[in-house]
């Protein structure tokens, strides 16, 4: 049976962006471990849960009523009870202006080496977009580890919408470079981005549009031998440069779950451009 670690923001994911590629590896028989930042159980944003969703930028509706129902009833139902707790699994790097420095750090490197042999036992890692990773995700150096851990095993990374950003800034400590440069990816485009209103659960924030433009920071990241592809105008964008299978947004969800088994089953390593 294959097995598939889930990472979930616990300030809101976009439903479909789960229910998606969740429900085309139950339809193979894998096995999903969910797991969040420090353990909470995770929720839906509302605007996924609601039929009928009109999208500003795209000025279409993107939330239908099948996706709309799906993620009403995991979001009430029990399975993303008890994730794992991210925070207790893997450990913080140290301050570089830390007493006794070196110590440490050579302690978090060994204790991070027995976490990455944890991670064996999984055959892929899937992030969730939404706006939510915005907060608790793209810039968690415990999620950039858990990304390096499966990139140093060669197994599948797969990533959503906003949360491809933690592909970006998951950097080796000691070189800092970023490990999709030369690769190619997707992620929200310019054109897709909100002018306002990008909200998050458990607080009343409204940022307006997103705090950063995912697309430049893409550009940047994979240059100058790789590629962005943000595909506008198409309805699906989804890139695979093993180990990283990228979806830009909701629409891209499904097939993000059915090009993953194409890589888990059939050893496919190139898709989408």
């Amino acid at each position: 049976m294959k097995k598939v670690l889930v990472v979930l923001s616990e300030y809101g994911f976009w439903g479909e962006e789960l229910v998606g590629p969740l429900e085309v590896f139950d339809q193979h028989g894998y096995e999903a471990v969910f797991m969040t930042p420090t353990g909470k159980r995770p929720h839906a944003l509302p605007p996924s849960m609601e039929a009928g969703f009109f999208d500003p930028p795209l000025r279409k509706v993107v939330t239908d009523e099948y996706y709309a129902s799906k993620t009403r009833e995991i979001d009430a139902g029990p399975r993303l009870e008890n994730p794992i707790n991210l925070s207790t699994w893997f450990p913080e790097r140290p301050y570089f202006s830390s007493d006794e420095f070196s110590h440490k750090m050579e302690t978090y490197y060994n204790t991070r080496a027995e976490c990455w042999k944890e991670l064996e036992a999984y055959d892929a890692l899937l992030m969730v977009g939404g706006s939510g990773p915005l907060i608790d995700m793209v810039n968690n150096q415990r999620l950039h580890d858990v990304i390096l851990g499966f990139r140093s095993l060669d197994k599948l990374i797969i990533a959503e919408c906003y949360a491809v950003t933690c592909l970006a800034f998951a950097r080796e400590w000691d070189d800092r470079k970023s490990i999709i440069q030369g690769k190619h990816v997707t992620g929200h485009a310019v054109e897709y981005d909100y002018k306002d209103g990008t909200g998050f659960l458990n607080t009343d924030l409204n940022m307006g549009p997103p705090p950063y433009p995912l697309e430049y920071i893409l550009r940047d990241a994979t240059a100058p031998t790789g590629q962005y592809h943000g595909g506008v105008g198409r309805t699906t964008s989804t890139i695979l440069d093993y180990p990283f299978l990228t979806g830009r947004s909701t629409q891209d969800s499904r097939l993000v779950g059915e090009t993953a088994v194409q890589v888990l089953e059939h050893g496919l390593r190139r898709y989408g451009w």
